[in-house]
């Protein structure tokens, strides 16, 4: 064989191989970049294969700017960015936080809200019981409620009920 053929014959070899080796890149339908040789499954829209063997690797992106008397919110709109996922998930995270304290805020006043109205349905069943009620003044001396005071804690215990369900 000539010279010049085993060249000829070398070149030939390698453009058929670098065809041989074409790589398709494709944004699959979970948004993620998908590598083969092969080319993508059929369906897989044409703006959504970056790279194959009849497009250059890094082609241009089609405009994103609507033509005239298109309505921009028909366009597919593009997946958030990383940042802005980002800053998506730490409001929601926030507002996460934020909920469970305004509940646990809220069963700490029901408790204490049901402990009051346990204490004060206790003092109006003893005040109704007819028993003496003494109390310890501050001197330390046992004294014993009058009529006419516990007529008045009854009163008041009436009124703290009135929140009580």
């Amino acid at each position: 064989m000539p010279p010049f053929s085993r060249h000829t014959l070398a070149a030939l070899l390698l453009l058929a191989a670098s065809t041989a080796h074409a790589q398709y890149v494709w944004i699959g339908p979970n948004g993620t970049r998908q590598y083969s040789d092969r080319p993508p499954p059929p369906g897989t829209p044409a703006s959504k294969i970056l790279k194959g063997p009849d497009r250059p690797a890094f082609a241009a992106p089609e405009s994103t700017v609507p033509a005239a008397g298109e309505d921009p919110a028909a366009q597919a709109k593009t997946p958030p960015a990383l940042a802005e996922r980002e800053a998506a998930f730490q409001q929601r995270s926030k507002e996460r936080q934020e909920a469970e304290q305004k509940r646990q805020e809220e069963a700490t006043r029901q408790r204490r809200l049901a402990e009051h109205c346990a204490a004060a349905r206790d003092t109006q069943a003893q005040l109704a019981s007819g028993i003496r009620i003494s109390r310890i003044g501050a001197d330390g001396q046992k004294t014993y409620l009058s009529d006419e005071e516990k007529a008045a804690r009854s009163e008041q215990v009436r009124r703290a009920l009135q929140d009580c369900r």
